[in-house]
């Protein structure tokens, strides 16, 4: 049954927007879809299209990438203990394997604590040191590699072969005993090392194997780490400090210093010039016969022509002083037409804190 020829044109209308936006429906993308960036879009999100060498400005994501990191100032007298341990270490630790040892510093950075913890190979032992006069607390951290040295070292290995390692186990008492010797030999030379310094001793706390119980500090804080390089021949490891800036605080001053016995904001030149001045300075000194209290009523009610009497006799000693300070104890008298004073002593300090 055929409709009108306006239904008919109606309809065939219809149809043509249906398939219309069937087509558009097909050619769009659904709305849920991630879109995959090319290395190119990559680049320029990161901040990457100049080539990494001109001095262009961080873009946003770089700055929040750089935000995480941690720069301080340097401190250049640390980095003289730290020369010095590695020359200490050099001997102590041919002594305490027999063996030819070098040690070589790999890198000095800064970190914060949290970030040092979650980056700890492990397995691992971590030495907790206490510094006794600072009353905070240091790292040594010795790897797996230089744990098994060490052992095979002590024990008697051959040279010329590699450490056994057996992964997937803790560590026995023997190896935990040996480590923590080591770490003690390191501790020591650590304190000569700051030695020239400031007196200091390091002392060993406790041992650990989780990086959860060595929690020394806040995990936003602040810390110098110190990676040190062992090598005993064909054998070797890393051994790491760590040093919060918190326990460096008591010592700051004499670690910024330039070079050892570097004396800050002064110059003997001006001292002496500023003791030259000090020495011709001009000051007033005040002849004190009496002093006395009185109500502000009298002082108020006094008048032209009224007397006060001083209580002091004639002839009594009187008081030089320099401002508020009482300097000496004088007679008073008289020279040709002035009156004149002659210092009979001088003031104690602690008659002057009564005074």
């Amino acid at each position: 049954m055929s409709g009108s020829p306006e239904e008919d044109d109606l309809a065939a209308a219809w149809g043509a927007a249906l398939e219309e936006d069937g087509v558009a429906e097909a050619a769009a993308p659904p709305p849920d879809a991630t879109r995959v960036l090319n290395q190119a879009e990559i680049d320029s999100l990161l901040g990457f299209e100049n080539g990494g060498g001109g001095a262009a400005e961080e873009s946003g994501i770089q700055r929040i990438i750089s935000s995480g990191l941690v720069s301080y100032e340097r401190l250049p007298m640390l980095e003289i203990v730290f020369d010095r341990l590695v020359r200490l270490m050099s001997t102590t630790l041919r002594n305490f394997t027999s063996d030819n040892v070098e040690v070589s510093i790999d890198s000095i950075v800064s970190l914060r604590f949290a970030d040092y913890l979650n980056s700890i190979p492990l397995p691992a032992m971590l030495g907790v040191t206490h510094i006794e006069k600072w009353d905070n607390y240091g790292l040594v951290v010795v790897d797996s590699a230089l744990i098994y040295s060490v052992v095979d070292v002590l024990l008697g290995g051959r040279r010329g072969t590699a450490a056994m390692r057996i992964e997937g186990r803790p560590y026995t008492t023997i190896e935990r005993t040996l480590v923590e010797r080591l770490i003690g030999v390191v501790l020591e030379d650590l304190t000569a090392a700051f030695e020239p310094l400031c007196p200091v001793r390091f002392a060993f706390d406790r041992l650990e194997v989780n990086p959860r119980f060595a929690a020394i500090s806040r995990p936003s804080n602040a810390c110098v780490l110190v990676r040190l390089r062992v090598d005993m021949e064909d054998r070797g490891g890393k051994l790491e400090l760590l040093l919060p800036y918190a326990t460096l605080e008591p010592v700051r001053e004499l670690l910024l210093q330039q070079f050892m016995g570097e004396k800050f904001g002064r110059d003997s030149i001006w001292e002496t010039h500023l003791a030259d001045e000090l020495l011709s300075t001009e000051v007033a000194l005040d002849v004190v016969l009496d002093e006395q209290l009185a109500p502000l009523s009298s002082m108020l009610s006094l008048k032209v022509g009224d007397r006060i009497a001083l209580g002091v006799a004639p002839g009594a000693p009187v008081r030089l002083r320099c401002g508020d300070i009482p300097l000496f104890e004088a007679e008073l008298g008289r020279q040709e037409q002035r009156l004149a004073v002659r210092i009979a002593r001088e003031i104690a300090r602690g008659r002057q804190a009564e005074g």
